[in-house]
């Protein structure tokens, strides 16, 4: 077996003391660069993260009628019209443009998506970072509040949740926001053990420089690989679980999402009928949002486990 640092072990971010006090824009610059000039998958993966944002952004623009708009013809509704010229994925039972709904469907995905990815990865860190510096009662206490969320199922809590809350998408970031930063905050924590212990850290110590300073400019710019990786793949959960709340009936009823097209597919039997151009494009949609984020975890993943590249 070949020798040298075990997967579990990211050597890549052990810092070394000119680059430890690296301000966090620069650290986020120099990683991200990178991570996109080395992984080619990663730069597909935030290609198809950029499309369907400017998507989102310029819906209005994109999309021939309103997510919900009922279309009509001397007072009849268009529906289950199959595609064509006037409409490119046909319609809806309800005469809806399908082609509109799934434009209009990036918008709370990629806001569901990127608003997990930042409260997973800064809850997470910052739990690890704490836990990993302090040690002790601190330690023990947020690792065991961790132990309590690897003991909770994911998506029966996100059920319960909504049904003790109002139907919204929001709640499907706040589930991941409460129990998902358990995966990240253990890793960080191990990482944290073992930059704590370099002679930069205990420079800083003896000039006299605060814990939160020691923390926050010292000790955080070198884990931000590992911030970054488990975001990224926060993306791709939050995405596909919103896609199975609202699968499920628990989604908002008010917001259009791909979870809400299929729901609304399902429901009405398109597969039966042979509506493919109903349920497959959400369906697609889907698959490459949370592909991408798997693609650019991967890249982190090769800059944080060298031997990854050699495999």
């Amino acid at each position: 077996m070949e020798t040298g640092t075990p997967l579990d072990q990211p050597a890549a971010l052990v810092p070394v003391p000119g680059a430890a006090g690296g301000t966090w824009l620069g650290q986020f610059v120099r990683t991200n660069f990178e991570v996109f000039q080395r992984d080619f998958l990663a730069l597909i993966g935030l290609i198809i993260l950029l499309f369907f944002l400017v998507v989102a952004i310029l819906a209005p623009l994109i999309a021939p009628y309103g997510p919900t708009e009922v279309i009509e013809e001397d007072g009849i509704w268009l529906s289950n019209k199959r595609p064509s010229d006037q409409f490119i994925l046909g319609t809806t039972n309800l005469g809806r443009d399908i082609f509109s709904q799934l434009v209009y469907g990036a918008r709370p995905a990629l806001l569901v998506g990127f608003s997990a990815a930042v409260a997973v990865s800064l809850i997470g860190t910052l739990v690890g970072l704490l836990a990993g510096y302090f040690g002790g009662w601190v330690d023990a206490l947020l690792m065991r509040l961790a132990d309590i969320a690897f003991g909770i199922p994911f998506l029966p809590f996100i059920i319960v949740l909504s049904a003790f809350l109002d139907p919204s998408i929001w709640n499907v970031v706040l589930a991941m926001a409460a129990l998902l930063w358990r995966d990240s905050s253990r890793v960080i924590r191990a990482q944290v053990l073992v930059i704590r212990e370099q002679a930069f850290v205990s420079a800083a110590r003896v000039s006299g420089a605060s814990h939160l300073r020691i923390v926050f400019l010292y000790i955080a710019p070198s884990i931000l690989p590992l911030s970054f990786l488990y975001g990224s793949l926060a993306i791709g959960w939050a995405i596909l679980t919103e896609a199975s709340v609202s699968f499920l009936g628990f989604g908002d009823p008010n917001v259009v999402s791909w979870g809400y097209m299929l729901q609304d597919a399902f429901l009405s039997q398109a597969m039966s009928r042979g509506a493919f151009y109903w349920f497959i494009p959400p369906g697609v949609c889907i698959m490459l949002t949370v592909m991408a984020g798997f693609f650019i975890g991967r890249g982190y993943e090769e800059i944080l486990f060298p031997r990854l590249r050699r495999q």
